[in-house]
């Protein structure tokens, strides 16, 4: 019965314990976002090579592949940094007649 009744009182205070940790947590990311800081990783790409990609996708110069390729990074990358709701498969360009 002691020991029914010391466990309770044990796991209460490890989930008011829990409790704090995950609010001050909150906490301290929302004064870092105040203070103009962002988590997570770093972009692979800069704003012009995204740029430059969203444009080689848009006129269908390149394929993902390639401008993964000319980035050196993977295709989930590029996708990651091309605009849109959905970026849908782009159908093949129809061959150019002479």
């Amino acid at each position: 019965m002691e020991g029914r009744a010391m466990f309770g009182m044990l796991s209460v205070l490890a989930e008011l314990q829990r409790e704090l940790i995950v609010a001050n947590t909150m906490d301290g990311l929302a004064s870092a976002r105040a203070r103009g800081r962002v988590g997570g990783r770093r972009p692979k790409l800069t704003a012009d090579q995204a740029a430059l990609a969203q444009q080689l996708y848009d006129t269908r110069d390149k394929t993902v592949q390639q401008i993964a390729d000319l980035f050196e990074v993977p295709r989930s990358t590029v996708y990651g940094h091309l605009k849109g709701d959905a970026v849908r498969r782009q159908p093949k360009k129809p061959p150019e007649r002479a």
